[in-house]
């Protein structure tokens, strides 16, 4: 059974192994494979059964190209990055990754959120720099802090990761209000779900949680922010093509939002031009939320289950069904 995996330096840089993989057939393995570049992702694939990608886009004019392709995995949650509507047509199994980084980026999310709320950076910095020593005083702080505790946190959306995000955020004496397309019961006591306008209007910090789709795509524009409470704090997680980046900029640049707390931008990698480079309070990081080795190897090992259920005649977590 051949296999190839189009761009695996993401999810493996050399820390995790492919071995679990090579269990179940020959397996070429690319670090990277340039998105733009249709002749050589189907060079790449060749005559292969199985594929695997996280970025790397296969379209329609890939999988015409490749008539032997039966399988493609997708290394992550989302599977965007697939034409699922050629996949059907052409009978090809996509499965992707659900669940795998729930504690991550739940994690992660409250270190956006801790580096603003008590700005352990800047002040690690400044008493590296030798502030500290010169001080007058055995204390001082570069600028104001403040606690979790007593704050509304307001989630857009609330599937696993925002309700994991609820329970910590609860633990923080938070009060939790949370926004989801459709009814859904918490099962964290005193989180309450309210219209997508409540949480505009009363939350002091704001997470995403949504994927992004055509009705999500720049939600976060000007008259969301017009909604929002003076000085709210956004935290986005999930994916950059949520925010206008322009609007939140101008935003941060004025004082509306206080602070925005990022993992995700619309392009990645960050382009120069980005707006969010040069706006105040803006705390970025390069899409690491999933990235802690334990969830790289969980999604690794749901990924060989997902391939092991298709060799079966079992598919689970098939997307194109």
């Amino acid at each position: 059974m051949k296999m190839v995996i189009l761009d695996g330096y993401g999810l493996n840089p050399g820390d995790i192994s492919w071995a679990p993989l090579e269990t179940l057939g020959e397996i070429s393995v690319y670090d990277r494979t340039p998105e733009n570049d249709t002749a050589l992702i189907i060079e790449r694939i060749g005559d292969a059964r199985i594929i695997f990608t996280n970025k790397v886009p296969i379209t329609q004019e890939v999988m015409l190209a490749c008539p032997q392709l039966e399988y493609i995995g997708v290394l992550a949650t989302g599977y965007n990055v697939v034409d699922i509507e050629a996949a059907k047509e052409k009978h090809i199994v996509v499965t992707n990754v659900p669940s795998y980084g729930t504690d991550a980026v739940a994690q992660f999310t409250f270190a956006l959120l801790l580096e603003i709320a008590s700005q352990v950076g800047l002040h690690n910095r400044s008493v590296k720099a030798g502030d500290w020593q010169n001080s007058p005083d055995f204390t001082y702080w570069k600028q104001p802090l403040f606690e979790l505790a007593g704050k509304t946190l307001g989630l857009v959306g609330y599937g696993l990761i925002a309700q994991k995000v609820a329970e910590i955020a609860v633990v923080f004496g938070m009060k939790v209000i949370y926004y989801n397309h459709r009814p859904k019961q918490s099962k964290t006591q005193g989180v309450k779900q309210v219209t997508l306008s409540d949480v505009y209007h009363e939350a002091d910090i704001i997470s995403l949680h949504v994927p992004q789709m055509p009705e999500t795509t720049q939600m976060i524009n000007n008259e969301a922010i017009q909604q929002m409470k003076e000085d709210v704090i956004l935290i986005n997680t999930s994916r950059g093509g949520l925010l206008d980046e322009e609007a939140v900029a101008a935003a941060l640049n004025t004082g509306k939002i206080a602070a925005l707390g990022a993992d995700v931008v619309t392009k990645e990698p960050i382009l120069a031009a980005n707006p969010l480079l040069t706006a105040k309070n803006c705390y970025l990081t390069p899409h690491i939320a999933w990235a802690p080795v334990e969830a790289r190897e969980r999604l690794l090992g749901i990924a060989v289950d997902n391939v092991k259920k298709f060799l079966e005649g079992t598919p689970q977590n098939n997307v194109a069904n």
